[in-house]
Formats: C-alpha cells, structure tokens, sequence
C-alpha cells in the first residue's frame, strides 16, 4: 500500500531533478537566473504539499502502534497527624548515693561488707584503730582520779575555813576540765565504729583492712537500689521542646526493654562546654535489672502536626535547579497518565516528609515505577 503512494513521489522528484539539470543550462544572465530561481521555489512548495499529503494519507492507511502503559503502584495521599520523636543518649544514676567514712581516720582495724552486698542502716561497716586515743584515755582518766581526789580534799578544807578560796578554785578548774576532756576522748572512741548511714548496696570499696583513712575519705561508697535516676544531656536546640512532667519513652539498648516514664527534672542551666542541658527521669530498678551506669535512651515527641500530608523521601525527586517533585496517577479520558507534581517538603521523621504545598487529600502518588515514568506518559495501575 505504501509503494502506492511513494512510487509517483518519486517519479516527480527524478523529473523535477531532470528539469532543472535541462533549464539551468538555457538560463542565461542575471535575469535568467532569477526567474528560474522563483520557478524552482514553487515547484519545491508545490512538492512538499504533495508530500504532505502523502504522510497523512499513510498514516491513516498505517496508523503508528500505540506504547504499552507502564505498570506501576501508587497510594491515596491521606490527612494524618505527623509526630517526631527524638532519641538522645542517657545513662542510669542512683538518686541516692552515699560515701561511708571516718570522722578521725586511722588504720582499718575490720571492714566487714564486700562489694554488691546489701547491708541496712546502721550496720557495722567497719572499725578503725584507736589505740592511740584509748592509751590517752587511760592517762587522762589517772589525772582525773588524782585531781578529783585533790578537789574532794581541798573543798573539805575550804569548808573548814582552810586554806585559801584560789586553792579551792585551781583544784574545782583542774578537775572540771580533765572530767570534760574524758568526755570528749570517749565520743572520740565512738567514732572508731563506722555504721552505713542508710540501706542500700555496698558499690565500690575505696580501702582495704589494714590501710590507713584519712579524717573524711570515703571507706566505701553505698547506694540506694530502688531509687534510680536516668540522666541525659539534652542539645539546647530542644530547649522548650521537652518540659517537665512530659511522658516519654525510656529504652534499654542492652536489656532490650523500655519503660513510659514522666520527666521528672529539667535543668536550669545551660553547660557551656558542650551546650546541653540536664534532663532526669525518676524510675525503680525494674526488679533488680537497673544498674547504675547503665546505658540508655529517652525519646520524647519534639514536633507534631495534624492533618498533614506526608509522602515517604524515596519517593521524592529532585531537578537539577534543586526543585522536588513526585508522579501522581490522574485520569485523561479513559486513561490514567503519570504527572509531575512539585512540591514543597517540611519536617521529616523516620523517612517520611511533610508536604507543604503541591500535594492534596485523595491524591494518587506513584510508588513503585515513579523512577520509570516520565510526564504524560500512559500508566496502568497494578492492585496492591
């Protein structure tokens, strides 16, 4: 059928090729040349009519095949809330922590807790060697015994009208003073017993039997094991974001577990070393499992949005000038066609954005195929 068509083309082009090799030849002059010149353009646009022509009437005889539509998978864009949650690193504290020590120091006699053990209030910790103060005990209280003798002697005196009031009154001082210094030597004595100043769990021992302490130094350090705190750092850039009694969800990286506590502290202050500032959570030992610096992670919402539109980041591309777009699947006629969309995206979470513009509620965004599309192309949706 074509070569119906194409074969008097041609005839007319040999002829017309024949005509100008002959009338160029005749053509003579500047004259000549130009009328030959205007012949020759309008035989070229009568040719090109026919042509024309021709491709038309081919393509009716011969219309071109129709491109399959490409398969692709799209989802319905919805109104939903759109929530962020943020993780920061914490670490487990006790909220109550205590150091048991001597008051005088000296060489640990006995330390009678070890490391892990739980011990209740008042319990003997350990005892530190006061022999020196017990031997200065001893001596003060032969002084005593003789001044009280002198005293009792001397006041009988005094009472006889013997001697002098100043004799009486040397001898009552002296005795006064050595009983009130045996009094201060038997409260020293005393101290030679350290005691847990509250229950809880012996965390770390700082010395042994047979070291010496110092008046203060810690013996060994004891904490409260029901009453855990969890602690975080926080970037200031959260400031406002998290707020006191604010639920949140504390996880356990290393137990695999997490808890919904409130925030129970939220610092004041901003630490200039490192721009952050203090969160703290109160929490039990969740039956023994909770140790003290043990690592864990508080995630609080720091940004919410209802009724927002959200598209997941994959799904989004960009140009070359830096703008961002997705494929929709709308309706032309009776087919569904890919169309470009550009839009313009918000906060994001968990690679997923919010769409602020260029995007509405019922719209089809194509998933799967939207690298393979491209604007106006024909598409066939596949059922998920």
């Amino acid at each position: 059928m074509k070569n119906k068509f194409i074969y008097p083309v041609l005839s007319l082009l040999i002829v017309a090729i024949l005509a100008c090799g002959g009338e160029g030849g005749e053509a003579s002059g500047l004259e000549g040349k130009k009328k030959l010149l205007d012949k020759k353009k309008t035989e070229l646009k009568t040719l090109e009519s026919e042509i024309s022509v021709l491709k038309e009437e081919l393509l009716v005889l011969d219309p071109p095949k129709e491109k399959a539509a490409l398969l692709v998978k799209t989802v319905t864009a919805e109104l939903q809330d759109f929530t962020r949650f943020t993780d920061v690193q914490a670490s487990v504290m006790s909220d109550d922590m205590v150091y048991a020590s001597s008051e005088l120091g000296g060489r640990i006699v006995t330390l009678n807790v070890r490391e892990g053990q739980y011990v209740k209030k008042g319990s003997l910790i350990a005892t530190v060697d006061m022999q020196a103060i017990i031997d200065q005990k001893e001596e003060l209280e032969t002084g005593l015994a003789l001044a009280k003798d002198v005293y009792e002697r001397q006041s009988r005196l005094w009472d006889q009208k013997i001697g002098t009031e100043l004799q009486f009154l040397q001898a009552k001082n002296s005795f006064s003073r050595l009983e009130k210094s045996l009094k201060g030597f038997s409260t020293q004595l005393a101290k030679a017993n350290i005691y847990a100043p509250m229950s809880g769990v012996v965390d770390k021992e700082f010395l042994q039997a047979g070291e010496m302490s110092s008046p203060g130094a810690p013996i060994v350090q004891m904490f409260n094991p029901n009453s855990l705190l969890i602690v975080a750092d926080v970037p200031e850039s959260y400031l406002g974001k998290i707020k006191r009694g604010q639920r949140v969800e504390v996880k356990f990286p290393a137990l695999g577990e997490s808890i919904n506590k409130s925030v129970s502290l939220v610092g004041r202050t901003i630490d200039p070393s490192n721009r952050t500032f203090k969160v703290e959570v109160n929490s039990n030992n969740m039956g023994g499992k909770l140790k003290p610096n043990l690592l864990a992670e508080i995630s609080f919402k720091d940004f919410s949005q209802k009724d927002a539109l959200s598209v997941n980041l994959s799904l989004v591309q960009e140009e070359v000038n830096g703008r961002k777009y997705v494929y929709l699947a709308e309706s032309n006629g009776d087919k569904l066609i890919a169309k470009k969309s550009y839009i313009t995206i918000g906060e994001t979470s968990q690679g997923e954005a919010v769409v602020e513009s260029g995007l509405k509620a019922g719209d089809k965004v194509i998933t799967e195929g939207a690298r393979s599309v491209s604007d106006g192309v024909t598409v066939k949706e596949l059922m998920n």
